[in-house]
């Protein structure tokens, strides 16, 4: 077992890299509020060393999140560029429109399917694909309370696109359910599910694209560093595209990654990779300078 660097300070690489994929929820802010330390790392990372470009499994258009982050109290100067899962699922949904599909999610998410010539199916019986971004209500549903719908979709042999791969994330001090838990199940059904978030290659095409825009040259990838706190998102993304990583091991492991003396422990943080056959360069509880 191959043990990350215990990496207390980003400022303590920031020379070594000229861009950041930084993912968003989990370690600049949990849903209810932003962590101010993270946001000054990100700023001065852009001050003094290079661009963040934020990567997010929101299944929103990343211009429709921004107010969000807005609304949290992240500073504008935290981040340069910004795509989430949504700018990259809008890809996959038109090529499949008109549909119809059959859309699970809640009416925030309703952006996502802002300008596409999609039509929308009364259920997944008539529907040509089913599109998910997570329960409708995320505050009581469970992907249980699908199973039954879309065992008929798997039946169906309908494709299901997945807007947000995140199967978690905490808001607050609660766990809430993310599209990717309902993406499992319908796998386990038998279904055939497409999504274009971490850890998939199509957002971080598009992040890399910002990232040389910002740079105004080609990405030197080996100066590229992800942080995150999803193991089988932000870091398997990472690791499948070369690329280093900072696992962010508090965010919705809770406390498995601190040791006795309220420390990282590595070797504790190297667990929960080994457990997703996932590698990252470096570890550390909490986004400081």
């Amino acid at each position: 077992m191959t043990l990350p660097t215990s990496l207390p300070h980003l400022g303590a690489i920031a020379a070594d890299y000229d861009i950041l994929l930084c993912d968003v929820w989990g370690v600049i802010h949990n849903g209810r509020e932003s962590w101010p330390d993270a946001c000054e790392a990100l700023a001065r990372f852009n001050r003094e060393a290079g661009h963040v470009v934020l990567i997010s499994n929101s299944p929103r258009p990343a211009r429709d999140v921004v107010a969000q982050l807005d609304a949290l109290g992240v500073p504008r100067e935290s981040w340069r560029a910004f795509v989430t899962s949504g700018d990259a699922t809008r890809m996959e949904l038109e090529r499949r429109a008109p549909g119809p599909a059959w859309i699970v999610g809640p009416e925030r998410d309703a952006p996502l399917y802002a300008g596409l010539d999609l039509l929308r199916a009364q259920g997944v019986e008539d529907a040509a694909f089913i599109s998910v971004t997570g329960p409708v209500d995320d505050t009581t549903e469970t992907p249980e309370d699908y199973r039954e719908r879309l065992a008929e979709g798997a039946a169906r042999d309908l494709e299901l696109i997945c807007a947000n791969p995140d199967r978690v994330v905490q808001r607050g001090d609660q766990i809430i359910y993310c599209g990717g838990a309902l993406a499992d199940v319908y796998e386990s059904l038998g279904g055939r599910v497409i999504m274009a978030g971490k850890p998939f290659g199509p957002i971080y095409e598009l992040a890399l694209k910002e990232a040389e825009d910002l740079l105004a040259r080609p990405v030197d990838r080996s100066r590229v560093l992800c942080i995150g706190d999803g193991v089988v998102t932000d870091v398997l993304g990472a690791n499948a595209q070369g690329l280093d990583c900072l696992f962010v091991a508090q965010g919705i492991h809770g406390d498995a990654a601190r040791g006795a003396d309220g420390a990282l422990d590595a070797a504790r943080a190297a667990e929960l990779l080994q457990g997703e056959t996932a590698y990252a360069r470096y570890a550390t509880l909490d986004l400081k300078w």
